[in-house]
């Protein structure tokens, strides 16, 4: 089965750099454009990636697509976290069919 993600507004969400929960989340707040209560935790932000009312302008119509880049890194150093991560992500797809995120395999540069 294939999906046409050709028309999704895209956001991309470089985690290059990111060392710990708190960056990822701060990269998150900032790549989306999240509300400045967005709470930070992983409650919160797989409650976030399902609210199109959060969404960046123009996701809602088009629907959203989150392109994860530079998370090889933070995946190794903090092998736990990144599970979670990707648990949050897979959930919140799962809650809403207009979200898709992926991971872009290969260097940050």
């Amino acid at each position: 089965m294939s999906e046409d993600l050709a028309d999704r507004l895209t956001v991309t969400l470089d985690l290059g750099g990111v060392t710990d929960k708190a960056g990822l989340m701060d990269r998150t707040a900032r790549a989306l454009a999240l509300p400045d209560w967005f709470g930070r935790n992983w409650d919160a932000l797989v409650d976030s990636l399902s609210d199109h009312t959060v969404w960046p302008e123009g996701a809602v119509e088009q629907g959203l697509l989150v392109v994860v880049r530079g998370w090889q890194p933070y995946a190794e150093a903090r092998p736990d976290e990144w599970r979670t991560a990707q648990d949050v992500f897979a959930e919140a797809v799962d809650r809403t069919p207009a979200l898709s995120v992926v991971l872009a395999l290969g260097g940050s540069s």
